[in-house]
């Protein structure tokens, strides 16, 4: 596969869910969780996503994979339209598409051994002849961290970082070429998350891997991450490389996130962004920009139009309405030095 190509292209990717009321349970609204959302993730790369919990960064994951169907947009792997295949066709793709969830305990089944647990797809898809199986399995328990002795224990006898490395050696059997990371290391010490993050970026070298990593921690996705798109509310309000976003955070909502990352030295003075109120229903978003509710920067404008996303500079797209023209940039630019 060439360098650079890209493995998963989204065009306005949409998940509404219906809101039913009354004895017949008709459809009275929707809960808009991904609202239009757009990105390419180059094979081989990680890109982050990151927001506040309940702004759809779990649902675009879902979505991608066809856990959940889409309400409307465009999700392509490899050039192939997820969307147009059929249950045969899926079926035939669903190995080199892999999900590891958030909670490693509730995604793994009690009543089954570690072996089956890991191996139980490879049977299912029949990727190895049967007298290479138990060394299969051995070589992906090794690389995960996992022992050979471990194949006949059951989930709950592990701790929660081995319960994880067991959830990644399930995804990482199936010899897949893209992984949904679902908020990884969120249930995890912060000792064990350093193992499991640089135990995903050491399989990601050794087997070419793409991964969309979801998390709340910036400074998990900052370690991780090539690209990072930053979510609100079911919207993508700005994306770009990870040395980009991080030496210039443009919208406002992200700059808040950015002000909020603590600084481990006592004498400096944190220049912390509050956000005024709570973050809206996405059953019913407030009209024009759907920040601007919460944002300091708030004009007439984005109370009534949505916000176009634009190119600020090469590979930086950011949706806000102070982005509109070039003198905007140059104001911004001007204030924050």
């Amino acid at each position: 596969m060439e360098e650079n190509k890209y493995i998963i292209e989204v065009e306005n990717l949409k998940k509404y869910f219906p809101i039913k009321a009354g004895f017949f349970k008709h459809v009275v609204g929707y809960v808009k969780a991904v609202d239009g959302v757009t990105f390419r993730i180059p094979q081989g790369t990680t890109m982050g996503l990151v927001g506040e919990s309940g702004c759809g960064k779990s649902t675009i994951g879902k979505t991608l994979l066809r856990l959940e169907e889409k309400t409307d947009g465009c999700v392509k792997y490899n050039g192939t339209d997820l969307g147009a295949l059929s249950k045969a066709e899926l079926r035939a793709i669903r190995p080199k598409i892999q999900m590891i969830f958030q909670d490693p305990y509730a995604s793994l089944s009690p009543r089954m051994p570690v072996s089956e647990i890991i191996g139980e797809a490879v049977k299912v898809h029949e990727l190895v002849p049967k007298d290479e199986y138990d060394d299969y399995l051995d070589k992906i328990m090794k690389s995960c961290g996992l022992q050979p002795y471990h194949k006949d224990r059951y989930p709950h006898e592990f701790s929660g970082g081995q319960r994880q490395r067991i959830c990644i050696a399930r995804a990482l059997a199936l010899n897949p070429d893209f992984i949904v990371c679902d908020e990884p290391v969120s249930a995890l010490d912060v000792s064990i998350q350093a193992q499991i993050i640089n135990l995903l970026m050491d399989l990601q070298e050794q087997y070419h891997l793409t991964y969309l990593f979801i998390s709340h921690d910036l400074s998990v996705v900052q370690h991780i991450s090539d690209t990072i798109g930053v979510m609100y509310l079911g919207n993508m309000v700005e994306y770009a490389s990870k040395d980009q976003l991080f030496a210039r955070p443009l919208h406002p909502y992200t700059q808040a996130l950015f002000s909020a990352i603590p600084v481990p030295d006592p004498d400096v003075k944190m220049n912390r962004v509050i956000l005024e109120g709570s973050i809206p229903s996405p059953a019913n978003p407030p009209s024009g920009c759907k920040f601007h509710t919460r944002c300091r920067h708030c004009m007439d404008i984005c109370k009534q139009a949505v916000p176009e996303t634009k190119e600020v500079d090469p590979g930086h797209f950011v949706a806000c309405h102070l982005y509109d023209d070039a003198k905007s940039v140059s104001k911004e630019e001007s204030q924050a030095q």
